[in-house]
């Protein structure tokens, strides 16, 4: 049945498929430190820490990951990222008196390594699989795999939290990780292998977008993502376990609901924002929706604050907040991918996705600090800031879907 296929959807399906399998190993590991270094008594900081280098190593992989994926070609840099994932949980592996927190750290950094070459490798091979000419086909490509990644990295949270409630720390980690090792193996095998070579050899000084609509979405990327993590990543999971009193299980559940339910939402995104008019999105529509997000955590801290209803507006509020998000994430996904320049896409894509895991990093760490120091509140009204700011970026975006035009 494969064979019949055309050769762009087989190669879309091996990415998509060693996409798929690396999420569910990220999301799953994320879930298990979180929950098991705070079960040892970790507080929120210390915590957050752990991640530090996960989120600096991604910025700098995602700018030297896009200028040798087209050096060496998009296959390579992939099938580089499943290993050192592979890399990465084998360092956890150790009995639990040597997890100390840099050797953890190290681990993540590793982890974040692997991360963001496997999703910049992903991102810039749909741009090769698709005409030119097809932008909504292109939009409806990007939102699928952007959207399938993210329900499936809320299934890796239930998996984390459920692995580590039922079989430990250790045995969860070495399941996951004999498991990525087969798919290792097999992308090897199926990925095509001079998928996303540049026909020429780009300088180092090439990683560094030249174009303004890419500067722009960047910046604005930035913002968006670093406005999701300062309560998301880190003072989300401590609350819900601290005052409501939810075990591991229940923490894990409940953020795998809402990763995958945003993941499909995200994965709708062409429906809800041009199927009417059979359009796809341009600046003006990622305006449009970075300021329907804006008000949404201020609402969520103020309740916290009066202490009115803080159960109902955090859940519904959370719950609202990543359908919003998913539809903000997902257009930012295919404008990238459509400003992208053809030959070399990863050098475009990869300057964005630094900027995302900028973004990341700096909401990681505010989210243990402010958590620490002024609580989930603070954490949410920060939030609110960074969405206005990704607003006003947004505003100076082309107000046009044409990718040709958007990259002078």
């Amino acid at each position: 049945m494969l064979s019949q296929l055309s050769p762009a959807i087989r190669q879309y399906l091996v990415v998509t498929g060693n996409y798929w399998a690396f999420t569910l190993t990220d999301g799953a590991l994320r879930m298990l430190v979180v929950l098991h270094f705070y079960s040892l008594g970790y507080d929120a900081l210390s915590i957050a820490m752990l991640f530090l280098f996960y989120e600096f190593f991604g910025v700098v992989t995602n700018l030297v990951g896009g200028w040798l994926g087209a050096r060496i070609g998009l296959n390579k840099t992939m099938n580089i990222g499943l290993l050192l994932q592979v890399l990465a949980l084998s360092m956890l592996l150790l009995p639990a008196e040597y997890l100390i927190v840099p050797w953890v750290m190290a681990a993540q950094a590793l982890s974040g390594i692997a991360k963001d070459l496997n999703k910049m490798s992903a991102k810039s091979s749909i741009k090769l699989l698709v005409a030119d000419a097809e932008q909504s086909t292109l939009y409806k490509w990007v939102a699928i795999l952007t959207g399938s990644k993210n329900a499936l990295k809320g299934v890796g949270f239930f998996i984390g939290g459920l692995l580590l409630a039922l079989i430990g720390f250790w045995w969860a980690i070495f399941s996951m990780a004999t498991l990525l090792s087969l798919i290792w193996l097999l992308s090897i095998k199926l990925l095509k292998r001079d998928l996303g070579k540049s026909k020429a050899k780009p300088r180092f000084r090439d990683m560094l977008s030249k174009s303004r609509a890419i500067n722009l979405l960047s910046a604005a990327r930035m913002c968006l993502f670093a406005a999701r993590d300062v309560w998301f990543v880190v003072a989300l999971p401590l609350f819900l376990a601290s005052q409501f009193d939810w075990d591991h299980w229940q923490v894990g559940g409940f953020l795998a609901l809402w990763v995958i339910g945003y993941g499909f939402v995200q994965s709708q995104a062409p429906q809800l924002t041009g199927k009417a008019n059979n359009s796809t999105p341009d600046g003006k529509q990622a305006v449009l929706w970075a300021l329907l997000l804006c008000g949404l955590p201020a609402a969520i801290a103020l309740s916290i604050e009066l202490n009115w209803q803080v159960g109902p507006m955090l859940i519904g509020g959370l719950l609202l907040f990543g359908a919003v998000f998913a539809i903000n994430s997902s257009l930012h996904s295919y404008l990238i991918v459509s400003y992208a320049g053809r030959d070399g896409v990863s050098l475009d894509v990869g300057f964005y996705y630094m900027a995302n895991a900028m973004g990341r990093l700096i909401g990681t760490v505010l989210s243990g600090w402010l958590y620490l120091h002024a609580g989930l509140e603070a954490c949410l009204w920060v939030s609110s800031a960074l969405l206005v700011a990704t607003v006003l970026i947004s505003l100076a975006l082309p107000k046009h879907s044409d990718a040709a035009k958007a990259a002078l």
